[in-house]
């Protein structure tokens, strides 16, 4: 008996333990903090319903989305990570191409929020996350670097997938920084889906409209 004793015991020694690397940990711990953040907005406009995503920048409900995501129409509805839905106005729209905008939500207690970075440090080959609601999969994360910085159209170009339902989500840097807010996908052949190759704005270009508010956005989340 002791020897079948001793047997099982090394079985039990010997068989693997998994565990992440350094850098997946990076991932999964940067996602379980931001994507609390992280909201989906439908807007119904009058050929359909509109759906995207958006970023809690401040703690009191304030939440940054593409424009073209809640265009011109009513009934704006903010989904929280948890399932919570909140009715939001539409603040304000921003910049010449109209594809930024500032949604508000009421909130009975303070928000988790995303913390905008600096675009303007960015570079070619740095490792990006993106954060959004593809096709209605709530929570979806991706991952790439930035492929190319389009100066003249003010672009972030990047591989992180990005897809109908991803815009106005959030590209981050490996500190959980907002550099850019993703707006769209190229598809010459008018496949809806992801190639790619995504554009997001700049988060310098965003900040610029923002600082022409009232609204105080959070440093920290």
């Amino acid at each position: 008996m002791r020897g079948i004793f001793v047997f099982v015991l090394s079985v039990f020694l010997v068989l693997p333990c998994y565990s992440f690397d350094r850098e997946e940990s990076a991932v999964i711990s940067l996602y379980e903090k931001i994507n609390p953040a992280i909201v989906s907005v439908d807007s119904q406009l009058d050929d359909g319903l509109s759906c995207g995503t958006g970023c809690i920048i401040d703690k009191r409900g304030l939440i940054l989305t593409s424009a073209h995501v809640v265009d011109n129409g009513e009934n704006v509805i903010v989904t929280m990570h948890n399932g919570q839905d909140y009715a939001a106005q539409v603040l304000r729209r921003f910049g010449n191409n109209k594809d930024i905008a500032l949604l508000k939500i009421n909130v009975p207690t303070e928000l988790k929020t995303v913390k905008l970075g600096d675009s303007e440090k960015i570079k070619v080959g740095q490792k990006v996350l993106a954060i959004g609601n593809p096709f209605g999969f709530n929570g979806t994360l991706t991952q790439g670097i930035i492929s190319r910085i389009d100066y003249a159209k003010n672009r972030i170009q990047t591989d992180a997938a990005i897809n109908p339902g991803s815009s106005g989500g959030p590209l981050l840097n490996k500190n959980g920084e907002i550099i850019g807010i993703n707006q769209a996908i190229y598809n010459p052949d008018n496949n809806i889906s992801n190639i790619g190759i995504g554009f997001a704005i700049p988060i310098n270009t965003v900040k610029e409209y923002l600082s022409g508010t009232k609204f105080i956005i959070a440093d920290k989340p």
